[in-house]
């Protein structure tokens, strides 16, 4: 018998975009600016830094165990129960719990091409088969995916905005599909993003509709500027997350990284100030595009994806711009190799780009 199973040996692990320290070595360009990881580039709120400066003398103590404080707030914030609330080490933290907890060995979970690859890294590290339907105009085809369902499917994985493409399905294709879920099926909606977008009237805010079989992911690394301290929250159904709850490690997040959520949350001027900031950085890449004439997708969160034609054009690319210390994030691993991602940045790190982009073409 084997010490390492088959699917861990033959599993690719998520590979993260070049560092900045990576590219100082490789190419020590005048200056770098990264715009591949959909990172807050005006940081944390003060109010997290502070909050997080004050929870270290408490670092000898373990965590609340079920992160009581932070769940409580979520609870008032979204209008549920403190039971119907599960926090994590980020969402992917709550999405390994999930498929933990759910998924049998003969069960199957069922999610798009070209969608985030961090599902698909969780799955396959279970041995479970994962089974995907293309895209469609760089959209999830939610009546191909429900048709896709089968009696073998346990979980379906939704990511509205999508991570790469930045595009939405609608309330009217959400309910829909629906529709045609069968209730032993568990639908993981992951909405990162959702800060960018909740006040378009046909995006479908997943948590209006309290569905019995759904559960909201969420996280505090895009929008809230927390990415490196790795905390992301969820909603579903009490059984839901009581289950969760036995399964997942008891002390975490950390205490910094519950009290920064908690302070994050508070400052609605600081998310405010980078939600506008992100909406003047994609109208700035689509003018800049279009005068290049470069296809691009629309995009409801804060990145916006090129289309090239061949994955040797981005490549090339890609290339130019890290030997200038600009980094972006090449798509061949989430199954798109002809299409390249940039997030927005601050306004002079636009700029920047946008001018070595011209040089680059």
């Amino acid at each position: 018998m084997p010490l390492v199973p088959d699917h861990i040996k033959n599993l690719v692990p998520y590979k993260a975009g070049k560092g900045i320290a990576e590219i100082e070595r490789d190419y020590k360009p005048e200056r770098i600016v990264k715009l591949a990881s959909n990172e807050n580039p005006l940081g944390p709120s003060p109010r997290a830094l502070q909050a997080i400066e004050a929870s270290l003398a408490g670092l000898h103590r373990y965590p609340n165990p079920a992160s009581m404080g932070l769940r409580q707030a979520l609870a008032r914030r979204f209008d549920v129960l403190e039971e119907n609330v599960i926090s994590g080490h980020g969402s992917e933290g709550i999405m390994s719990v999930i498929m933990r907890t759910f998924l049998l060995d003969d069960e199957e979970a069922l999610t798009s091409e070209g969608t985030f690859i961090g599902f698909r890294v969780l799955a396959q590290s279970r041995g479970i088969r994962l089974r995907t339907v293309p895209l469609k105009d760089y959209r999830l085809d939610l009546e191909a995916i429900a048709g896709a369902i089968n009696d073998k499917t346990k979980i379906v994985y939704l990511a509205n905005p999508n991570n790469p493409t930045g595009t939405i399905f609608t309330v009217k294709e959400f309910l829909a599909f629906m529709e045609h879920v069968p209730s032993h099926v568990l639908i993981i909606m992951d909405e990162a993003y959702f800060e960018f977008c909740f006040e378009e009237p046909v995006y479908p805010d997943s948590m209006k509709y309290r569905l019995d079989n759904v559960i909201t992911l969420r996280t505090f690394s895009k929008a809230y500027g927390l990415a490196g301290i790795r905390i992301g929250y969820g909603f579903a159904r009490a059984e839901v997350i009581n289950n969760l709850m036995k399964v997942k490690l008891p002390f975490e997040p950390s205490i910094p990284a519950q009290e920064a959520g908690l302070a994050a949350m508070d400052d609605e001027e600081w998310l405010k100030k980078y939600i506008d900031l992100n909406k003047e950085g994609k109208r700035f890449f689509y003018e800049t595009f279009e005068q290049l004439g470069l296809r691009y997708i629309e995009s409801h969160a804060n990145f916006v994806t090129l289309v090239f034609d061949t994955e040797k054009q981005v490549a090339r690319l890609n290339e130019r711009l890290l030997k200038k210390g600009v980094i972006v994030r090449p798509l061949a691993a989430f199954g798109l190799p002809h299409c390249l991602r940039v997030n927005t940045g601050l306004p002079d790190e636009n700029a920047y780009f946008a001018d070595m982009l011209k040089a680059s073409l």
